[in-house]
């Protein structure tokens, strides 16, 4: 069977290191990256669950030849029955590297190949975790890109936000995070605003950095809202409320609390979704 051409694509962006030339270990070694494998296949299964009738109910994973952005080995990939590509990218090396800003580079390298194989018009969420998420934030503007879901994310107060400009950005962090600030994601959120972005935080209360803690919680709500900014799913109706702010909202204003504002995971639980169309 001829396998038709997705109707979108999710890129997942690992961590990292602040400082680090080297590439990331192979495979299942370079922890950041399995890390977020989980969220990979709850995307595919969530995809499969909500597909559109656009292909096979069937997602595989595979070696998608050299990794986006970088040569240091095979990306992971699947395809879902909705038609929703969910690539994650390695890195050419470990670390951010001060204004080298290396992982930015590959994201934008990842989005540019995606665009040579699958044309201009595919909508496009960055997902990414701490370093990755630096990484997605200033690779946003790319014109492929819709939206970005940014968990536990590293944001530097001096990182520009002008490209999120017309993007939906979605910061997910733990109130208990001891290596990333929950409190500068915030400060984004209203900055990225103020930019003409549409934002939202929420806070996972007794999570942490690596996402272990109510680890089925932060891959019920990332899940939710990939889904969501893509159009392949529905937003939970706190987050479409929130990203439909005015420009001059506080940061406080969308600021959610995922046990109290989104019935602790934004899944089956939560409170009821509502449909937000995807962004062009």
């Amino acid at each position: 069977m001829v396998q038709r051409p997705p109707s979108a694509a999710v890129l997942v962006l690992h961590g990292g290191r602040e400082t680090g030339t080297e590439p990331p270990p192979p495979g299942l070694l370079n922890l950041p990256g399995t890390r977020m494998r989980p969220f990979v296949r709850a995307l595919g299964r969530a995809a499969r669950t909500a597909g559109t009738g656009a292909g096979p109910a069937s997602a595989s994973a595979s070696s998608a030849g050299p990794a986006l952005g970088s040569s240091a080995g095979p990306a992971f990939a699947t395809r879902a029955g909705s038609g929703v590509l969910v690539r994650q990218v390695r890195y050419g090396h470990r670390g951010w590297n001060g204004d080298r800003a290396d992982p930015f580079h590959d994201a934008v390298a990842a989005l540019d190949a995606l665009r040579e194989e699958e044309g201009d018009e595919l909508p496009v969420v960055l997902l990414g975790h701490s370093m990755g998420a630096r990484a997605a934030l200033r690779a946003a503007g790319h014109p492929l890109v819709r939206g970005v879901v940014g968990l536990a994310p590293w944001c530097p107060p001096g990182d520009p936000v002008t490209q999120l400009a017309d993007r939906d950005v979605v910061l997910v962090h733990s109130n208990r995070d001891r290596l990333t600030s929950p409190q500068a994601s915030q400060s984004l959120t209203a900055r990225a605003r103020r930019a003409g972005a549409r934002t939202c935080m929420i806070t996972v209360r007794g999570g942490d950095h690596a996402m272990i803690r109510r680890a089925p919680a932060w891959h019920r709500v990332t899940t939710a809202l990939v889904l969501g900014l893509l159009g392949s799913g529905s937003l939970p109706a706190p987050v479409g409320a929130a990203l439909a702010l005015p420009a001059t909202a506080e940061a406080t204003e969308g600021t959610l609390d995922l046990d109290l504002d989104l019935g602790a995971g934004a899944g089956p639980a939560g409170r009821p979704p509502t449909a937000v169309p995807p962004r062009r």
